[in-house]
């Protein structure tokens, strides 16, 4: 028995100093500076019912105005979600829509209608610390329209 305590107490202090060690592995927690008129928010014609969506459910993995909060600082916490905003921003910043040819504007458009349509986007891994950010059905319904309002426009083919 005095054994298997001690045992315990060395696997304890063990897990501890392996804690405190990869604390000094920290990923860059970025956000790149931000051109307004480059934004999605600039770019499209979006309702503010829109835009206070992607602003709640969107904005922090899908463009460069990141809010990091508290817990971004703890290590391994850190490298999962600074990996997720990077693949976010990746696949899709709004902070960097006029880049995007106009091409690849609608095929995006067809895309955010898509995932929040499937229930991929958020992430189900956001919604939890992120109250609020789930879609309900007329959000999603919302994101939609709108995203087939904006590729008509886009197309020319809007009324």
């Amino acid at each position: 028995m005095k054994t298997l305590r001690k045992v315990i107490k060395w696997i304890l202090i063990v897990i501890v100093c392996l804690f405190i060690l990869i604390q000094v592995k920290r990923p860059a927690r970025t956000n790149p500076a931000v051109d307004e008129s480059q934004t999605i928010f600039a770019r499209t014609q979006m309702t503010p019912q829109v835009a206070a969506i992607f602003n709640r459910s969107c904005v922090d993995c899908h463009s460069n105005k990141t809010v990091w909060p508290w817990y971004t600082n703890v290590e391994p916490i850190s490298w999962f979600i600074v990996d997720h905003v990077n693949t976010g921003r990746k696949n899709m910043n709004l902070s960097e829509w006029g880049k995007l040819d106009s091409g690849r504007q609608d095929r995006k458009l067809r895309q955010i209608c898509d995932e929040v349509t499937d229930g991929a986007m958020p992430l189900s891994t956001y919604t939890p610390l992120h109250p609020g950010s789930k879609l309900s059905p007329a959000e999603v319904k919302t994101l939609c329209d709108w995203t087939a309002a904006e590729r008509a426009r886009l197309s020319g083919t809007a009324k």
